[in-house]
């Protein structure tokens, strides 16, 4: 039933930045627990960063602590990722995703966005 479009992947250089955008398409969005996961080809998909419902905690993998931001807008059922000092590691595609209140499962996905850093 939640539709996710996610928005703003594309090429960019090592150390430059990106900000990518997920929009939900209910006005219950804000009962969700969101996530940006990433997959390249060859490895399996992995979470890079979750928020709360209410946006009160985050949590980022290790490999992009200090350089990828998530944070949500409740009023306009959207959920960004901020992503700065890119390296050539970060490439993969992106997909949003997420989970109905305290629930352990992420039962919904958008259809991802790729993100390519070039050295």
């Amino acid at each position: 039933q939640l539709q996710l479009v996610e928005s703003g992947g594309g090429l960019v250089q090592a150390g430059g930045s990106l900000r990518l955008s997920c929009a939900a398409s209910r006005r219950t969005f804000s009962r969700y627990g969101m996530a940006w996961f990433r997959q390249t080809p060859g490895k399996e998909r992995e979470i890079v960063a979750a928020i709360t419902w209410n946006g009160d905690s985050t949590n980022y993998a290790d490999s992009v602590k200090g350089r990828f931001t998530i944070s949500r807008d409740n009023a306009k059922n959207t959920v960004s990722l901020q992503m700065n000092s890119l390296e050539p590691e970060d490439t993969a595609v992106y997909y949003c995703a997420a989970r109905w209140g305290t629930n352990i499962k992420y039962d919904y996905w958008g259809q991802g966005t790729q993100v390519t850093v070039s050295s």
